[in-house]
């Protein structure tokens, strides 16, 4: 049973999803939580996904605690029902969480995909820092994307021979959605440089998001070729302050969240991306562009180990100094777009295939 809720699961389990659909060995159940269902449907059509169930377990306005109970009862029942011999999640959702954790009631073993991240800070990010150590504490089998996420598992006892450093999956969707070559999903202007904004982590409502707002205002008042594409999260208390501010500035383009290919295509396109999603801390630096990620800590220390992305939190000064610096230094932004991935080589889905048919046979 494969499993997935949000936009970043469909994306980085479709390589494992589809490596598993054609094998003669296994029958492959795929249970969506419907947790990002608007944001989760096209991005398995893209990738020709096809989910068996849906959970459906959102609801208005709903607490952690209730999606919680929700998603772990929902997942039980689909549990019982297929009854299957391993039950993979990937990453650091509810929605892996909760299948996780129903899995383990039913003694079943969960294999977890982009298992070792960590900030060791269990409020950064939240709730995404409990739910992998969670998920840690309970799965049999440990695909970790990099040397430094299976060394966070050795130190927290889990066994060597239950870890594979596989790379991330994400490097394999990011290829197969290149190599699609999809277009952009509206015109932008040829004579301005992109600024690729992304922010959706519960963290960073409220003062943050007024924060890294004045900071893109104080970016695009240094440099008159700036222009900001912004695909603005569904949440209310990400959508409704980034609108007041930016619904009529005729430098800022917001607009819905993009399709999986739609956002590829506008990453390449971009010069510069500002984000606190962790996928696209993996998925820019293997198009070459910079990224300063809007968070105090990052479970993915690679790349800002090697210069490619940079960590600094939602200060407006600290944002502004730092963009405006890669938009006006071309020294300094090559440093930074020198198109260097340490997340793995495309092959991580292929990786996990033959690790799950050795472990279930």
């Amino acid at each position: 049973m494969s499993v997935v809720g949000t936009r970043p699961e469909g994306i980085k389990m479709a390589p494992v999803i589809l490596a598993l659909a054609d094998a003669p060995w296994v029958e492959q159940i795929v249970i969506s939580s419907g947790q990002h269902q608007q944001m989760l449907e096209p991005i398995l059509d893209f990738f020709g996904v096809n989910c068996n169930q849906n959970l459906a377990v959102m609801r208005p306005d709903q607490s952690l605690a209730s999606l919680s109970a929700r998603s772990i009862e929902a997942m039980d029942a689909a549990i019982a029902a297929h009854r299957p011999d391993c039950v993979i999640v990937q990453g650091d959702t509810t929605t892996a969480a909760m299948a996780a954790m129903a899995a383990f009631y039913r003694r079943i073993p969960v294999a977890h995909v982009e298992a070792g991240l960590r900030t060791y800070d269990l409020h950064n990010p939240f709730p995404e820092e409990l739910n992998r150590i969670l998920i840690s504490r309970i799965a049999s089998l440990h695909f970790a994307p990099t040397q430094g996420a299976a060394n966070a598992l050795h130190a927290e006892g889990v066994a060597e021979a239950a870890i594979l450093i596989t790379g991330n999956t994400v490097i394999d969707a990011l290829h197969l959605a290149v190599d699609k070559s999809p277009d952009l999903p509206f015109d932008v202007p040829e004579d301005r440089r992109i600024i690729l904004v992304t922010l959706h982590r519960r963290e960073n409502f409220g003062d943050a998001i007024t924060s890294v707002c004045a900071a893109i205002e104080d970016i695009l008042m240094a440099v008159p070729d700036a222009h900001i594409v912004w695909p603005v999260h569904l949440n209310p208390r990400v959508k409704g302050p980034v609108e007041t501010r930016f619904g009529n500035h005729p430098r800022v383009r917001l607009c819905s969240p993009l399709p999986y290919p739609a956002f590829v295509a506008m990453m390449h396109k971009a010069h510069l991306i500002l984000t606190d999603s962790g996928g696209v801390q993996e998925e820019a630096p293997a198009l070459g562009k910079p990224v300063l990620v809007l968070r105090d800590t990052t479970e993915r220390p690679e790349a800002v180990t090697e210069g490619v992305v940079e960590l600094l939190g939602t200060d407006r000064a600290r944002i502004a100094a730092r963009a405006i610096a890669l938009m006006t230094d071309p020294s300094a932004y090559r440093d930074m777009a020198r198109g260097i991935s340490p997340y793995g080589d495309g092959k991580a889905a292929a990786r996990i295939f033959k690790r799950l048919k050795r472990y279930l046979f």
